[in-house]
């Protein structure tokens, strides 16, 4: 859904030139100003109005019988160079207010306004619609019974020096058939396989449906359709021979059921990306609910898009091969199938005429229209629509409009074996979406019924001459469906008038969104919340659980939002339908307007991935330079009313009175009779009007400015939060300190009292280690006397002897021990000597019994295991002494 930036534009407010494009022309302020309840109720008439449509950033607004034409990027770069002029000091430009009755064309500002232009048009009544073609050549006008086809000028002359009023080619189409005295226009579309957008399709009230080829170079093209069928014979039809053209004498009015179950509320055309036969499906609704599909309706010359005649050639050739010897097909299905292979058969033989296109822009082929099995398809319809909720609502019965997304293309067979580059396979948003049409019908109460196309429209014609039988069968065969998804309320009920037509908008960010305009304001409708999911079920993708699946999808609701909402929500005043712009100069723009002033709604730009294009958008890359911080809540703006700027009626009366048979009266006294009666009642009835109107415009205006002070309080208190957040963040403080100094006197401060714990605590740690002090026990005590007792014996000590009666030291004992044998080996030696012993010399081996040697052995043995267990059973000792000391 998108959010709603700014309910205003300040380059279309009433001090800028672009608000000029909406002004009402003179003609239109001086109906109002002599007779405004006339003017209303003639302004009243039932019938869609859609008087603004765009080329790109350039629109055409219809005021009256005239055409204002102008291009908004241009007027946004005018106006924001003379805001920059008047900033910095310079002149810059100022609009001059003139009286609200002054002739435009008397105007200063508007004749020297560049970027605008009048357009001058044939058109004896107000126009009603204007209708753009595909390829921005050619602009259909209509009045409630005329239609006119303007040749668009070139988008120089916004700019050129000459600003007088333009009058280009513009052709009547159908002088004698778009009559006063004939069915008026309901609906004019442009069909979307037309050869360059040159094809024009009508639709009447009286249900006819008129083909029209036009050609500026061919002047005839204007006067006769290619292709003229009335839906009340061809509902009766039962042969392909008969006759089903529209009858140039018939006159008669008179009321006849066909007359009143058939009378056309909208026609719609699905977009030429679409897939199957959808792209040459033309959809037709009822005032009283019916609606009706013709397929396939084309022109003489048709261009279809490069994936169109592929994907019906292998549709209708699985088709066929299906069911030919299927016995519980019907002889009716094979006989369509078989006039389905017949028409693409003789499409097939066909060599396309190759066109020329715009650079850029790939070649056309065009077609010509096959003639078998006919030129007229057959009427289907009235559909029945399944599961209708009964709202309980008569209005909800009068249809106004009608839109239909047709289905998702599927090119993935066709593009096996081909590359990207070799098959154009178009936008890629008419790849995504679900693969059947979803049909959606505005009424009179402004509810919106979404309606699936679950079997989908095929080609149908009616059975030749000769298998009449089949004909009859038709006629009594059950009618197509429709379901109904879901119905969705765009008016309150104290909003709903009989008077009111509500309109469809396609918007131009995705197929699945739309928008609805009433006289009481505008609604945005999106259908992505449920679409996509609902694809996913019919392709079987999804792997949950069938109930929890179905839940889902039936749980979706789709996205509404009034967007908009007019003050006086008076049904006699409607609102043009909304049309939706997105352009980097512009951005995400909605315009539509009122009888006084434009509707502008700006939206935050999505993100896509559009590459800017700053030598073509000097306003898109002056607004990216500067980005700016939204933190207020857009609100819808508020203006005076128009009473406070309308002229008073009492002096017209009195000029009228004056120049009557009773302006004798105004040179005499004031004399009580009826005519002076009359004079005063008159007058009265003016001025209590006009006193009335200006009492609730006061009141109005006093309850604005009560609630501008509460809303001025709440902007303030956000733009203190937001400004304490940014200078919280931008380090602009009130003590003025700057950031670095501020961040590094932080920092500071930190660890000074990282240092002040860290001192702290090693005087805790001391102060605890004194305090857990104590005296050692007995056995402690008795136990180190052991220890140093071993380490004296053991390695010797410097303390003075032990006294006698304990035993010698060990290292005392071994020295003891040494000196006695060197003792014995003196002896030894001095008797080996004397020879009074036999004692074996050194060099001898002395041959000691194997088994004294084992047993002296072992001793030691033991001795020394002794020792060195005793010793590290002191090493261990010592360590844990000193681990705990």
């Amino acid at each position: 859904m998108p959010k709603v930036k700014s309910y205003s534009a300040a380059w279309l407010s009433k001090n800028a030139l672009g608000h000029q494009l909406f002004e009402p022309s003179s003609d239109t302020l001086r109906a109002r100003a002599l007779s405004p309840a006339a003017a209303s109720r003639k302004e009243a008439a039932p019938g869609p109005r859609r008087t603004i449509a765009n080329r790109g950033t350039q629109v055409f607004v219809a005021n009256g019988r005239e055409i204002r034409w102008g291009d908004l990027a241009y007027l946004k770069e005018q106006w924001s160079n003379g805001q920059s002029r008047g900033r910095s000091g310079g002149r810059g430009f100022r609009l001059k207010r003139e009286d609200s009755t002054q002739s435009l064309e008397d105007s200063i500002e508007f004749e020297n306004a560049a970027g605008m232009r009048i357009i001058k048009t044939r058109c004896a009544e107000d126009i009603r619609q204007l209708v753009i073609s595909p390829n921005s050549n050619y602009l259909a006008i209509l009045t409630t019974h005329t239609v006119h086809i303007c040749v668009l000028p070139d988008s120089s002359h916004l700019t050129s020096e000459d600003t007088s009023p333009l009058k280009p080619k513009i052709f009547t189409l159908g002088p004698t058939t778009h009559v006063t005295s004939r069915s008026p226009v309901m609906s004019a579309l442009w069909h979307p396989l037309g050869v360059n957008g040159s094809c024009l399709v009508t639709v009447t009230a009286d249900a006819i449906v008129r083909v029209w080829e036009v050609s500026p170079e061919d002047r005839w093209s204007f006067d006769n359709p290619t292709t003229s069928i009335d839906l009340k014979k061809l509902a009766d039809g039962t042969t392909l021979d008969q006759d089903f053209s529209a009858s140039s004498t018939t006159t008669n009015k008179g009321f006849s059921p066909d007359s009143f179950e058939m009378e056309v509320a909208a026609a719609s055309f699905p977009h030429r990306g679409s897939g199957g036969w959808d792209p040459m499906t033309l959809w037709i609704a009822m005032r009283e609910g019916d609606v009706y599909a013709l397929c396939p309706l084309l022109p003489q010359k048709w261009a279809p898009p490069p994936t169109l005649i592929p994907s019906l050639s292998v549709s209708i050739v699985t088709t066929v091969g299906s069911i030919e010897d299927d016995p519980e097909v019907s002889e009716y299905e094979k006989l369509l199938a078989q006039q389905q292979l017949e028409w693409m058969g003789e499409l097939d033989a066909q060599e396309p005429h190759i066109v020329d296109t715009p650079p850029g822009e790939p070649l056309l082929e065009v077609y010509t229209r096959p003639s078998r099995p006919g030129v007229v398809p057959r009427l289907q319809g009235p559909f029945e629509l399944e599961s209708d909720p009964d709202t309980g609502d008569d209005l909800d019965t009068s249809i106004t409009d009608i839109m239909v997304i047709g289905k998702k293309t599927e090119t993935d067979e066709l593009m096996m074996g081909e590359d990207d580059e070799e098959l154009d396979v178009g936008d890629e948003r008419d790849k995504e979406g679900a693969s059947l049409p979803v049909i959606c019908l505005l009424s009179t109460s402004g509810q919106v019924r979404i309606y699936l196309d679950l079997d989908g429209v095929q080609a149908q014609w009616l059975p030749p001459k000769n298998k009449t039988r089949l004909g009859r069968l038709l006629a009594s065969s059950d009618a197509p469906s429709l379901l109904a998804f879901q119905a969705i309320d765009t008016m309150s009920p104290v909003e709903v008038s009989e008077e009111s037509w509500p309109v469809f908008s396609h918007d131009v960010m995705s197929r699945y969104d739309l928008f609805v305009t009433h006289h009481a304001g505008i609604v945005f409708i999106s259908l992505a919340s449920w679409i996509f999911r609902l694809e996913k079920e019919l392709t079987g993708d999804s792997e949950a659980g069938t109930d929890f699946r179905i839940g889902l999808v039936v749980n979706s609701q789709s996205t509404r939002d009034r967007i908009y909402s007019q003050s006086t929500a008076d049904s006699t005043v409607p609102l043009p339908a909304a049309v939706p712009i997105f352009d980097p100069d512009i951005g995400y723009f909605l315009l539509s307007c009122t009888p006084y002033e434009p509707i502008a709604l700006t939206f935050d730009t999505p993100e896509i991935d559009i590459p800017p294009e700053p030598e073509d958008s000097p306003v898109f890359e002056r607004d990216m330079s500067k980005p700016t911080l939204d933190f207020y809540e857009p609100r819808p703006i508020y203006l005076p009313s128009h009473v406070f700027d309308e002229r008073s009626a009492l002096p017209d009366l009195l000029d009228r009175v004056k120049t009557s048979r009773h302006k004798a009266l105004f040179s005499q006294e004031v004399r009580l009779s009826p005519v002076t009666l009359a004079i005063f009642t008159d007058a009265h009835k003016v001025v209590s009007d006009e006193t009335y109107r200006l009492g609730i415009a006061v009141s109005e205006l006093f309850r604005r400015c009560e609630q501008l002070q509460k809303d001025l309080r709440e902007q303030i208190e956000k733009a203190n939060q937001v400004k304490s957040k940014v200078d919280a963040i931008s380090g602009a403080h009130r003590d003025g300190e700057s950031d670095n100094a501020h961040y590094e006197r932080r920092v500071e401060e930190a660890r000074e009292r990282q240092d002040r714990l860290a001192s702290r605590v090693e005087r805790l740690r001391q102060m605890v280690g004194k305090a857990t002090t104590r005296e050692l026990s007995v056995k402690e005590r008795a136990w180190f006397e052991e220890v140093k007792s071993l380490e004296n014996n053991v390695v010797g000590s410097d303390e003075p002897e032990q006294p006698e009666g304990q035993s010698k030291q060990l290292w005392r004992r071994l020295e003891e021990v040494k000196e006695v044998q060197a003792s014995l080996m003196s002896e030894v030696e001095s008797l080996r000597k004397a020879g009074d012993v036999d004692i074996p010399s050194p060099g001898k081996e002395l041959r000691i019994p194997q088994e004294i040697r084992r047993s002296k052995l072992q001793q030691v043995q033991a001795l020394l295991s002794r020792e060195t267990a005793l010793v590290e059973a002191v090493t261990s000792r010592l360590e844990r002494l000193q681990t705990s000391a």
